[in-house]
Protein backbone atom coordinates (compact mmCIF):
# COMPACT_ATOMS: atom_id res chain seq x y z
CA UNK A 1 0.00 0.00 0.00
CA UNK A 2 1.23 3.24 -0.99
CA UNK A 3 1.54 6.21 2.16
CA UNK A 4 -1.08 7.82 2.92
CA UNK A 5 0.59 11.32 2.59
CA UNK A 6 3.11 11.62 -0.13
CA UNK A 7 5.30 14.36 -1.01
CA UNK A 8 3.99 14.96 -4.82
CA UNK A 9 1.12 14.05 -6.54
CA UNK A 10 0.74 14.50 -10.29
CA UNK A 11 -3.39 14.70 -10.57
CA UNK A 12 -5.68 13.39 -13.34
CA UNK A 13 -3.10 13.05 -15.67
CA UNK A 14 -2.79 10.75 -19.28
CA UNK A 15 -0.22 8.48 -18.51
CA UNK A 16 2.46 7.19 -20.78
CA UNK A 17 4.45 4.67 -19.03
CA UNK A 18 6.85 4.27 -21.54
CA UNK A 19 6.12 0.80 -22.64
CA UNK A 20 4.19 1.88 -25.45
CA UNK A 21 0.78 0.59 -24.15
CA UNK A 22 -2.23 2.01 -25.05
CA UNK A 23 -2.21 5.66 -22.39
CA UNK A 24 -4.93 5.86 -19.58
CA UNK A 25 -6.01 8.29 -17.24
CA UNK A 26 -4.23 8.10 -13.58
CA UNK A 27 -2.91 10.36 -10.79
CA UNK A 28 1.31 9.41 -10.38
CA UNK A 29 2.13 9.85 -6.59
CA UNK A 30 5.71 10.11 -6.05
CA UNK A 31 7.44 10.15 -1.85
CA UNK A 32 11.01 10.81 -1.86
CA UNK A 33 12.76 10.25 -5.28
CA UNK A 34 10.69 6.93 -6.01
CA UNK A 35 7.02 6.66 -7.62
CA UNK A 36 4.70 4.83 -5.04
CA UNK A 37 1.52 5.00 -7.14
CA UNK A 38 -0.23 4.39 -10.32
CA UNK A 39 -3.50 2.71 -11.78
CA UNK A 40 -6.81 5.09 -10.95
CA UNK A 41 -7.24 7.58 -8.31
CA UNK A 42 -4.63 8.33 -5.05
CA UNK A 43 -6.04 7.42 -1.94
CA UNK A 44 -3.93 9.89 -0.12
CA UNK A 45 -2.92 13.84 0.58
CA UNK A 46 -0.14 15.54 -1.38
CA UNK A 47 2.49 18.01 0.07
CA UNK A 48 2.22 19.10 -3.64
CA UNK A 49 -0.16 18.83 -5.84
CA UNK A 50 -0.20 19.29 -9.67
CA UNK A 51 -3.19 19.16 -11.99
CA UNK A 52 -2.33 17.10 -14.80
CA UNK A 53 -5.67 17.34 -16.19
CA UNK A 54 -4.84 17.17 -20.40
CA UNK A 55 -1.60 16.95 -20.36
CA UNK A 56 0.88 13.55 -20.66
CA UNK A 57 2.69 12.01 -17.99
CA UNK A 58 5.59 10.00 -18.76
CA UNK A 59 9.15 8.65 -17.64
CA UNK A 60 11.86 11.34 -18.41
CA UNK A 61 13.58 11.31 -21.33
CA UNK A 62 16.81 10.22 -21.70
CA UNK A 63 19.59 11.06 -24.34
CA UNK A 64 21.39 8.49 -25.75
CA UNK A 65 24.12 10.27 -27.09
CA UNK A 66 25.58 12.98 -25.16
CA UNK A 67 29.06 15.47 -25.21
CA UNK A 68 28.58 17.21 -22.44
CA UNK A 69 31.70 15.94 -20.48
CA UNK A 70 32.99 19.74 -19.90
CA UNK A 71 29.64 21.61 -20.58
CA UNK A 72 27.97 20.16 -17.59
CA UNK A 73 30.99 21.07 -15.64
CA UNK A 74 30.74 24.63 -16.99
CA UNK A 75 27.42 24.98 -16.34
CA UNK A 76 25.60 22.21 -14.15
CA UNK A 77 22.32 23.60 -15.05
CA UNK A 78 22.41 22.07 -18.40
CA UNK A 79 18.66 24.05 -19.31
CA UNK A 80 19.45 23.37 -23.16
CA UNK A 81 18.26 19.96 -22.24
CA UNK A 82 16.70 19.52 -19.01
CA UNK A 83 13.81 22.09 -20.80
CA UNK A 84 13.13 19.54 -23.42
CA UNK A 85 12.16 16.78 -20.77
CA UNK A 86 15.46 15.42 -20.54
CA UNK A 87 16.30 13.80 -16.98
CA UNK A 88 19.56 11.52 -17.67
CA UNK A 89 21.97 11.85 -20.43
CA UNK A 90 24.61 9.00 -21.91
CA UNK A 91 27.59 10.85 -22.34
CA UNK A 92 31.30 9.56 -23.81
CA UNK A 93 30.75 9.19 -27.01
CA UNK A 94 32.22 8.76 -30.50
CA UNK A 95 35.29 7.69 -28.85
CA UNK A 96 35.72 10.75 -26.46
CA UNK A 97 35.21 10.39 -22.79
CA UNK A 98 35.79 12.48 -19.88
CA UNK A 99 38.79 10.02 -18.71
CA UNK A 100 41.35 8.72 -18.65
CA UNK A 101 42.81 12.05 -19.74
CA UNK A 102 46.73 11.01 -19.27
CA UNK A 103 49.52 12.13 -21.51
CA UNK A 104 48.80 13.33 -25.20
CA UNK A 105 44.94 13.01 -24.67
CA UNK A 106 45.12 15.67 -21.49
CA UNK A 107 46.71 17.72 -23.60
CA UNK A 108 44.73 18.08 -26.47
CA UNK A 109 41.70 18.57 -24.24
CA UNK A 110 43.74 21.23 -22.47
CA UNK A 111 42.31 23.88 -24.83
CA UNK A 112 38.53 22.92 -23.96
CA UNK A 113 38.99 22.82 -20.59
CA UNK A 114 40.32 26.56 -20.51
CA UNK A 115 37.55 27.82 -23.11
CA UNK A 116 35.08 26.49 -20.65
CA UNK A 117 36.55 28.04 -17.02
CA UNK A 118 37.62 25.08 -15.92
CA UNK A 119 40.01 24.64 -13.67
CA UNK A 120 40.33 21.35 -11.93
CA UNK A 121 42.64 18.86 -13.28
CA UNK A 122 41.84 14.97 -13.59
CA UNK A 123 43.46 11.46 -15.03
CA UNK A 124 40.78 9.06 -14.11
CA UNK A 125 36.47 9.05 -14.19
CA UNK A 126 36.74 8.62 -10.78
CA UNK A 127 38.43 11.66 -10.34
CA UNK A 128 36.28 13.24 -12.91
CA UNK A 129 33.25 11.98 -11.48
CA UNK A 130 34.04 13.29 -8.08
CA UNK A 131 34.62 16.49 -9.57
CA UNK A 132 31.01 16.71 -11.26
CA UNK A 133 29.45 15.32 -7.95
CA UNK A 134 30.86 18.50 -6.14
CA UNK A 135 29.03 20.85 -9.11
CA UNK A 136 25.78 18.90 -8.34
CA UNK A 137 24.47 18.70 -12.14
CA UNK A 138 20.27 19.28 -12.81
CA UNK A 139 20.04 15.90 -14.61
CA UNK A 140 21.23 12.48 -14.03
CA UNK A 141 24.66 11.54 -15.85
CA UNK A 142 25.91 7.90 -17.25
CA UNK A 143 28.92 7.75 -19.61
CA UNK A 144 30.78 5.43 -21.71
CA UNK A 145 34.76 4.91 -21.94
CA UNK A 146 35.81 6.59 -24.74
CA UNK A 147 38.50 4.30 -27.31
CA UNK A 148 39.71 7.53 -28.85
CA UNK A 149 40.25 8.55 -25.35
CA UNK A 150 42.01 5.48 -23.94
CA UNK A 151 43.96 5.17 -27.08
CA UNK A 152 45.27 8.60 -27.39
CA UNK A 153 46.35 8.30 -22.86
CA UNK A 154 48.37 5.58 -23.93
CA UNK A 155 49.73 5.58 -27.76
CA UNK A 156 49.01 9.56 -28.43
CA UNK A 157 47.92 10.07 -31.98
CA UNK A 158 50.21 7.83 -33.94
CA UNK A 159 49.03 6.17 -36.39
CA UNK A 160 50.30 2.79 -36.14
CA UNK A 161 49.15 -0.65 -34.45
CA UNK A 162 49.51 -0.81 -30.84
CA UNK A 163 51.82 -3.41 -29.51
CA UNK A 164 51.75 -6.01 -27.04
CA UNK A 165 52.27 -3.99 -24.04
CA UNK A 166 50.19 -0.76 -25.71
CA UNK A 167 46.87 -3.31 -25.54
CA UNK A 168 47.93 -4.62 -21.90
CA UNK A 169 47.84 -0.64 -20.58
CA UNK A 170 44.67 0.11 -22.89
CA UNK A 171 43.14 -2.60 -21.37
CA UNK A 172 44.11 -1.68 -17.84
CA UNK A 173 42.40 1.67 -18.38
CA UNK A 174 39.85 0.97 -19.61
CA UNK A 175 39.09 -1.72 -16.69
CA UNK A 176 39.80 0.93 -14.62
CA UNK A 177 37.23 3.48 -16.32
CA UNK A 178 34.37 0.44 -16.17
CA UNK A 179 35.28 0.00 -12.85
CA UNK A 180 34.88 3.92 -11.81
CA UNK A 181 31.25 3.27 -13.29
CA UNK A 182 31.49 3.21 -16.93
CA UNK A 183 28.42 1.87 -18.94
CA UNK A 184 29.76 1.05 -22.13
CA UNK A 185 32.49 1.46 -24.71
CA UNK A 186 32.45 3.92 -27.22
CA UNK A 187 34.48 4.55 -30.64
CA UNK A 188 34.77 7.72 -32.65
CA UNK A 189 36.49 6.30 -36.10
CA UNK A 190 36.62 9.49 -38.12
CA UNK A 191 38.88 11.03 -35.36
CA UNK A 192 42.23 10.67 -34.71
CA UNK A 193 42.93 8.48 -32.77
CA UNK A 194 40.14 6.43 -33.50
CA UNK A 195 40.45 6.37 -37.13
CA UNK A 196 43.87 4.46 -37.21
CA UNK A 197 42.25 1.25 -35.08
CA UNK A 198 41.88 -2.25 -36.77
CA UNK A 199 38.54 -4.25 -36.54
CA UNK A 200 40.66 -6.24 -34.41
CA UNK A 201 41.89 -3.86 -31.89
CA UNK A 202 38.79 -2.85 -31.41
CA UNK A 203 36.96 -6.34 -30.76
CA UNK A 204 40.07 -7.49 -27.86
CA UNK A 205 39.65 -4.33 -26.20
CA UNK A 206 35.26 -4.55 -26.37
CA UNK A 207 35.77 -7.90 -25.52
CA UNK A 208 37.92 -6.89 -22.24
CA UNK A 209 35.44 -4.78 -21.76
CA UNK A 210 32.61 -7.24 -21.65
CA UNK A 211 34.56 -9.57 -19.88
CA UNK A 212 35.28 -6.48 -16.59
CA UNK A 213 32.03 -5.36 -16.55
CA UNK A 214 30.46 -4.25 -13.29
CA UNK A 215 26.84 -4.22 -14.81
CA UNK A 216 25.35 -4.22 -18.38
CA UNK A 217 27.84 -3.51 -21.38
CA UNK A 218 27.10 -1.91 -24.74
CA UNK A 219 29.76 -1.24 -27.75
CA UNK A 220 28.92 1.78 -29.59
CA UNK A 221 30.25 3.44 -32.36
CA UNK A 222 30.47 6.77 -34.65
CA UNK A 223 31.59 4.71 -37.59
CA UNK A 224 34.23 4.70 -39.78
CA UNK A 225 32.03 6.27 -42.66
CA UNK A 226 28.51 7.50 -42.69
CA UNK A 227 28.83 8.35 -46.33
CA UNK A 228 30.22 5.99 -49.01
CA UNK A 229 31.21 3.65 -47.19
CA UNK A 230 28.53 3.55 -44.70
CA UNK A 231 27.39 -0.61 -45.32
CA UNK A 232 31.20 -1.35 -44.99
CA UNK A 233 30.77 0.76 -41.64
CA UNK A 234 27.96 -1.27 -40.41
CA UNK A 235 29.21 -4.59 -41.14
CA UNK A 236 32.59 -3.85 -39.16
CA UNK A 237 30.57 -2.51 -36.00
CA UNK A 238 28.15 -5.67 -35.73
CA UNK A 239 31.51 -7.29 -36.19
CA UNK A 240 33.22 -5.73 -33.04
CA UNK A 241 29.67 -6.76 -31.41
CA UNK A 242 29.95 -10.05 -32.44
CA UNK A 243 33.66 -10.86 -31.85
CA UNK A 244 33.12 -9.54 -28.59
CA UNK A 245 29.99 -11.23 -27.51
CA UNK A 246 28.54 -7.41 -26.84
CA UNK A 247 25.50 -5.69 -28.16
CA UNK A 248 26.60 -3.04 -30.88
CA UNK A 249 24.67 0.51 -31.06
CA UNK A 250 25.54 2.56 -34.56
CA UNK A 251 25.34 5.62 -33.13
CA UNK A 252 23.65 8.86 -35.05
CA UNK A 253 23.12 6.76 -38.36
CA UNK A 254 22.74 8.30 -41.52
CA UNK A 255 22.87 8.26 -45.09
CA UNK A 256 24.94 11.96 -45.44
CA UNK A 257 24.98 12.83 -49.03
CA UNK A 258 22.36 12.49 -51.74
CA UNK A 259 24.73 10.11 -53.24
CA UNK A 260 23.95 7.82 -50.82
CA UNK A 261 20.34 8.38 -49.81
CA UNK A 262 19.48 5.34 -51.60
CA UNK A 263 21.70 2.82 -49.39
CA UNK A 264 19.08 3.15 -46.19
CA UNK A 265 17.23 0.17 -47.00
CA UNK A 266 20.26 -2.17 -47.42
CA UNK A 267 21.90 -0.51 -43.93
CA UNK A 268 18.33 -1.40 -42.16
CA UNK A 269 18.77 -5.19 -43.74
CA UNK A 270 22.24 -5.66 -42.18
CA UNK A 271 21.47 -4.69 -38.98
CA UNK A 272 18.23 -6.90 -39.21
CA UNK A 273 20.21 -9.52 -40.63
CA UNK A 274 22.39 -9.55 -37.44
CA UNK A 275 19.32 -9.20 -34.47
CA UNK A 276 18.47 -12.57 -37.15
CA UNK A 277 21.58 -13.95 -35.82
CA UNK A 278 20.97 -13.12 -32.44
CA UNK A 279 23.36 -10.02 -32.04
CA UNK A 280 22.05 -6.76 -30.43
CA UNK A 281 21.74 -4.58 -32.71
CA UNK A 282 20.64 -0.78 -32.05
CA UNK A 283 20.45 3.19 -33.10
CA UNK A 284 20.00 6.47 -32.33
CA UNK A 285 19.45 9.30 -34.33
CA UNK A 286 18.78 13.16 -33.75
CA UNK A 287 15.66 14.55 -35.99
CA UNK A 288 17.36 16.66 -38.31
CA UNK A 289 19.06 16.86 -41.48
CA UNK A 290 21.99 18.16 -40.97
CA UNK A 291 24.81 16.69 -38.55
CA UNK A 292 27.58 18.59 -36.78
CA UNK A 293 31.30 18.41 -35.57
CA UNK A 294 34.62 19.44 -36.09
CA UNK A 295 35.33 21.67 -39.37
CA UNK A 296 38.49 19.88 -39.57
CA UNK A 297 37.45 16.17 -39.91
CA UNK A 298 37.20 17.09 -43.75
CA UNK A 299 40.53 17.03 -44.38
CA UNK A 300 42.59 13.75 -45.14
CA UNK A 301 43.40 11.26 -42.83
CA UNK A 302 46.84 11.67 -42.72
CA UNK A 303 47.10 15.39 -41.70
CA UNK A 304 45.61 14.36 -38.01
CA UNK A 305 48.54 11.98 -37.56
CA UNK A 306 50.76 12.89 -33.83
CA UNK A 307 48.08 15.43 -32.68
CA UNK A 308 47.14 18.92 -33.22
CA UNK A 309 50.47 20.71 -33.67
CA UNK A 310 51.60 18.18 -36.15
CA UNK A 311 48.30 18.99 -38.01
CA UNK A 312 48.53 22.57 -37.70
CA UNK A 313 52.62 22.27 -38.58
CA UNK A 314 51.12 20.43 -42.06
CA UNK A 315 48.44 23.43 -42.86
CA UNK A 316 51.27 25.98 -42.87
CA UNK A 317 53.54 24.66 -44.95
CA UNK A 318 53.42 25.56 -47.97
CA UNK A 319 53.98 22.37 -50.13
CA UNK A 320 51.72 20.07 -47.52
CA UNK A 321 49.15 22.86 -47.43
CA UNK A 322 48.71 22.75 -51.76
CA UNK A 323 48.23 18.65 -51.42
CA UNK A 324 46.23 19.20 -48.70
CA UNK A 325 43.68 22.11 -50.51
CA UNK A 326 44.62 19.44 -53.84
CA UNK A 327 42.61 16.49 -51.86
CA UNK A 328 40.02 18.59 -50.77
CA UNK A 329 36.41 18.13 -52.86
CA UNK A 330 36.54 20.75 -55.69
CA UNK A 331 32.97 20.60 -55.81
CA UNK A 332 31.51 24.52 -54.66
CA UNK A 333 28.44 23.19 -53.68
CA UNK A 334 29.68 20.65 -51.01
CA UNK A 335 30.38 23.72 -49.27
CA UNK A 336 27.31 25.93 -49.53
CA UNK A 337 26.20 22.93 -47.02
CA UNK A 338 29.14 23.72 -45.08
CA UNK A 339 27.77 26.16 -42.84
CA UNK A 340 30.35 27.64 -39.50
CA UNK A 341 29.08 27.16 -36.07
CA UNK A 342 31.72 28.34 -33.66
CA UNK A 343 35.13 29.91 -33.58
CA UNK A 344 37.04 30.54 -30.52
CA UNK A 345 38.82 33.93 -31.75
CA UNK A 346 36.45 37.07 -31.79
CA UNK A 347 38.17 38.26 -35.07
CA UNK A 348 37.01 35.00 -36.69
CA UNK A 349 33.05 35.86 -34.87
CA UNK A 350 31.58 37.11 -38.33
CA UNK A 351 31.80 33.65 -39.65
CA UNK A 352 29.09 31.80 -37.65
CA UNK A 353 26.24 30.73 -39.26
CA UNK A 354 28.23 31.23 -42.92
CA UNK A 355 28.82 28.72 -45.09
CA UNK A 356 32.04 28.24 -46.53
CA UNK A 357 31.16 29.41 -50.14
CA UNK A 358 29.25 32.33 -48.84
CA UNK A 359 32.55 33.24 -46.42
CA UNK A 360 34.80 33.08 -49.22
CA UNK A 361 33.54 36.49 -50.82
CA UNK A 362 34.82 38.37 -47.91
CA UNK A 363 37.99 36.11 -47.93
CA UNK A 364 38.79 36.70 -51.83
CA UNK A 365 39.69 32.97 -51.87
CA UNK A 366 38.25 29.60 -52.77
CA UNK A 367 36.23 27.24 -50.90
CA UNK A 368 38.90 24.78 -50.64
CA UNK A 369 41.43 27.43 -49.21
CA UNK A 370 39.15 29.44 -47.24
CA UNK A 371 38.61 26.15 -45.19
CA UNK A 372 42.27 25.92 -44.44
CA UNK A 373 42.88 29.70 -43.65
CA UNK A 374 39.86 29.28 -41.39
CA UNK A 375 41.48 26.34 -39.64
CA UNK A 376 44.83 27.55 -39.32
CA UNK A 377 43.44 31.66 -38.34
CA UNK A 378 41.66 29.62 -35.23
CA UNK A 379 43.68 27.12 -34.50
CA UNK A 380 41.49 24.13 -35.65
CA UNK A 381 39.24 25.13 -33.02
CA UNK A 382 35.80 25.37 -35.72
CA UNK A 383 32.59 23.89 -35.02
CA UNK A 384 30.61 23.18 -38.54
CA UNK A 385 27.18 21.92 -39.39
CA UNK A 386 27.26 19.96 -42.40
CA UNK A 387 23.66 19.54 -44.27
CA UNK A 388 23.19 16.47 -46.87
CA UNK A 389 20.92 14.30 -45.30
CA UNK A 390 17.28 13.08 -46.46
CA UNK A 391 14.10 13.75 -44.35
CA UNK A 392 12.61 10.19 -45.73
CA UNK A 393 15.51 8.43 -44.59
CA UNK A 394 15.61 9.88 -41.03
CA UNK A 395 12.06 8.91 -40.37
CA UNK A 396 12.98 5.50 -41.92
CA UNK A 397 15.77 4.86 -39.41
CA UNK A 398 14.22 6.65 -36.23
CA UNK A 399 10.76 4.43 -36.81
CA UNK A 400 12.65 1.31 -36.31
CA UNK A 401 11.64 -0.30 -33.32
CA UNK A 402 15.38 -0.35 -31.91
CA UNK A 403 16.44 3.05 -33.06
CA UNK A 404 16.22 5.71 -30.12
CA UNK A 405 16.82 9.19 -29.89
CA UNK A 406 19.92 10.66 -29.48
CA UNK A 407 20.67 14.76 -29.49
CA UNK A 408 24.28 13.86 -30.22
CA UNK A 409 24.87 17.82 -28.53
CA UNK A 410 26.65 19.30 -25.07
CA UNK A 411 24.51 20.93 -22.72
CA UNK A 412 24.08 24.13 -22.54
CA UNK A 413 22.51 26.99 -21.49
CA UNK A 414 21.20 30.19 -22.47
CA UNK A 415 23.27 32.41 -21.33
CA UNK A 416 26.47 31.73 -19.82
CA UNK A 417 29.75 30.30 -20.67
CA UNK A 418 28.08 27.41 -22.77
CA UNK A 419 25.88 29.79 -24.76
CA UNK A 420 28.27 30.36 -27.47
CA UNK A 421 28.51 30.48 -31.53
CA UNK A 422 25.60 28.98 -33.46
CA UNK A 423 25.56 25.21 -31.95
CA UNK A 424 23.08 23.02 -33.88
CA UNK A 425 19.39 23.46 -33.06
CA UNK A 426 19.50 19.64 -31.58
CA UNK A 427 20.98 20.53 -28.33
CA UNK A 428 17.61 22.44 -27.69
CA UNK A 429 15.38 21.05 -29.78
CA UNK A 430 15.46 17.24 -30.05
CA UNK A 431 12.97 15.37 -28.07
CA UNK A 432 10.17 17.98 -28.40
CA UNK A 433 10.59 17.89 -32.09
CA UNK A 434 10.93 14.21 -32.39
CA UNK A 435 7.55 14.39 -30.14
CA UNK A 436 5.70 16.13 -32.35
CA UNK A 437 6.72 14.93 -35.67
CA UNK A 438 7.20 11.31 -35.14
CA UNK A 439 4.83 9.32 -37.78
CA UNK A 440 4.07 5.78 -35.11
CA UNK A 441 2.36 7.33 -32.26
CA UNK A 442 2.57 9.19 -29.06
CA UNK A 443 2.75 6.08 -26.98
CA UNK A 444 5.86 4.50 -29.11
CA UNK A 445 7.55 7.99 -29.32
CA UNK A 446 7.30 7.75 -25.47
CA UNK A 447 8.92 4.42 -25.41
CA UNK A 448 11.49 5.36 -27.93
CA UNK A 449 13.02 7.93 -25.58
CA UNK A 450 12.21 6.22 -22.17
CA UNK A 451 12.38 2.82 -21.58
CA UNK A 452 13.86 1.69 -24.60
CA UNK A 453 17.30 3.55 -24.00
CA UNK A 454 17.17 2.60 -20.44
CA UNK A 455 16.97 -0.95 -21.12
CA UNK A 456 19.44 -0.61 -24.31
CA UNK A 457 21.99 1.27 -21.84
CA UNK A 458 21.28 -0.61 -18.82
CA UNK A 459 19.98 2.59 -17.03
CA UNK A 460 18.24 0.64 -13.88
CA UNK A 461 15.46 2.03 -11.79
CA UNK A 462 14.36 4.30 -14.78
CA UNK A 463 12.79 4.82 -18.21
CA UNK A 464 9.15 3.76 -16.94
CA UNK A 465 6.45 4.92 -14.63
CA UNK A 466 6.14 2.20 -12.60
CA UNK A 467 5.70 1.60 -8.67
CA UNK A 468 9.17 1.57 -7.11
CA UNK A 469 11.28 3.06 -9.85
CA UNK A 470 12.87 6.18 -9.58
CA UNK A 471 10.99 9.21 -10.20
CA UNK A 472 12.08 10.99 -13.58
CA UNK A 473 8.71 12.38 -14.84
CA UNK A 474 8.01 14.72 -17.75
CA UNK A 475 4.67 16.46 -18.13
CA UNK A 476 3.79 18.11 -21.54
CA UNK A 477 0.92 19.21 -23.56
CA UNK A 478 0.73 16.84 -26.63
CA UNK A 479 -1.01 19.83 -28.67
CA UNK A 480 1.35 22.39 -28.06
CA UNK A 481 4.87 20.70 -27.52
CA UNK A 482 7.29 21.83 -30.71
CA UNK A 483 10.97 22.67 -30.88
CA UNK A 484 11.81 26.44 -31.63
CA UNK A 485 15.80 26.49 -32.20
CA UNK A 486 16.93 27.15 -35.35
CA UNK A 487 20.37 27.19 -37.33
CA UNK A 488 20.15 30.83 -36.91
CA UNK A 489 18.61 31.40 -33.51
CA UNK A 490 19.53 28.22 -31.69
CA UNK A 491 19.22 29.48 -27.95
CA UNK A 492 15.39 29.13 -27.86
CA UNK A 493 13.43 26.72 -24.97
CA UNK A 494 10.89 24.79 -26.68
CA UNK A 495 7.03 25.35 -26.14
CA UNK A 496 4.52 22.62 -24.54
CA UNK A 497 7.15 21.15 -21.38
CA UNK A 498 5.11 21.82 -18.09
CA UNK A 499 7.31 19.93 -15.50
CA UNK A 500 10.27 17.94 -15.35
CA UNK A 501 10.50 16.13 -12.43
CA UNK A 502 14.08 14.86 -11.42
CA UNK A 503 14.57 12.10 -8.13
CA UNK A 504 11.19 13.35 -7.45
CA UNK A 505 12.54 16.75 -7.64
CA UNK A 506 10.97 19.63 -9.67
CA UNK A 507 13.82 20.82 -12.18
CA UNK A 508 11.06 22.92 -14.11
CA UNK A 509 7.25 24.28 -12.65
CA UNK A 510 5.00 25.78 -15.20
CA UNK A 511 7.90 25.33 -17.85
CA UNK A 512 10.30 27.32 -15.93
CA UNK A 513 13.42 25.89 -14.11
CA UNK A 514 13.28 25.91 -10.55
CA UNK A 515 17.17 26.52 -9.92
CA UNK A 516 16.70 22.69 -7.95
CA UNK A 517 20.17 20.34 -9.20
CA UNK A 518 18.58 17.29 -8.10
CA UNK A 519 20.50 15.38 -10.81
CA UNK A 520 22.86 12.19 -9.88
CA UNK A 521 25.46 10.20 -11.28
CA UNK A 522 24.79 6.95 -12.84
CA UNK A 523 27.62 4.72 -12.16
CA UNK A 524 27.27 1.22 -13.74
CA UNK A 525 24.12 2.65 -15.04
CA UNK A 526 22.34 2.86 -11.25
CA UNK A 527 22.37 5.53 -8.81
Amino acid sequence: MPPRKVSLLLRSGTLYDGTGATPTKSDVAIDGDRIVFTGGEFPGEADVVIDAAGLAVCPGFIDTHAHSEFTVLADPSALGKVLQGVTTEINGNCGLSAAPLLGEARERREEDLKEYGITERWATLGEYLGILANRGPMLNIATLAGHGSVRASVMGYADRTPEFEDMQRMKELLGETLDAGAIGFSSGLIYPPGIYSTLDELTELTRHGVENAKGPFIYTSHMRSETDKLLEAIEETIAVGAGAGAPAHVSHIKTAGRENWHKADTAIELMEVARGRGIRVTCDRYPYTASSTDLDTVLPRWTYEDGTQAEMERLRDPELRKKIIDELPADDEIWESVVVSSVPGESGRWLEGMSIKGATARMGVGCREAVVEILVKEGLRVGAIFHGMSEENLWKFLSLPYAMVGSDSSSRSFEGPTAKGKPHPRGYGSFPRFIKRFPGGLAEAVRKVTSLPAETFGIRDRGLIKEGLKADVVVFDPKTITDRATYIAPFQKPEGIAHVLINGVQAVRDGEPTGSRPGRILSHGRA
